[in-house]
């Protein structure tokens, strides 16, 4: 039963994190809504299972050093498909703009206001976990592993590689 308040705990705490940094890109009610897909039963309890089972490392657990966490290598299927529904139900994921059909995978434009919601949630993450990254550094160790297409790519180079900015 711990590992379920802690885990709410730490959605609590992220929630609020968001909150106030989508407050102050001007998009409050995204803050106030953000993650209320990790509150469903599909994703709370492999969410915290995965995060505060036993032999876990709290929310760093699979991360590597910039917090970014990669599935491929992980054993933990409920945990994968939980977190396949988080990414597929919240706009603010990159992963969400993917459109995958037979001839490859195309990403498309992130609208403004979930672009402002996914940097709310990069720097809001990276309050709420023991070993925070400032989101550009993040951004700039994990570009590689992001797929954005031309425009959103764009957007996210000048105002992290060139500004520094976050």
């Amino acid at each position: 039963m711990t590992k379920y308040f802690k885990y709410l705990h730490y959605i609590l705490k992220h929630k609020y994190y968001v909150f106030i940094e989508c407050c102050k890109l001007g998009i409050p009610w995204l803050g106030i809504i953000h993650d209320c897909s990790k509150f469903r039963p599909s994703e709370f309890f492999p969410y915290a299972d995965h995060f505060f089972g036993p032999g876990s490392d709290g929310m760093n657990t699979g991360r590597d050093k910039t917090g970014y966490y990669s599935t491929r290598n992980m054993k933990d299927e409920k945990f994968k498909f939980a977190l396949f529904l988080h990414l597929k139900r919240n706009k603010h994921h990159w992963q969400w703009w993917i459109l995958s059909t037979s001839d490859g995978e195309h990403s498309r434009e992130i609208p403004n206001k979930y672009f402002k919601e996914m940097l709310g949630d990069w720097k809001g993450a990276s309050k709420s976990i023991k070993n925070p990254t400032p989101a550009v550094v993040w951004y700039t160790k994990n570009r590689k592993n992001l797929k954005f297409n031309k425009k959103t790519r764009k957007k996210l180079d000048d105002m992290f590689l060139k500004k520094g900015v976050l």
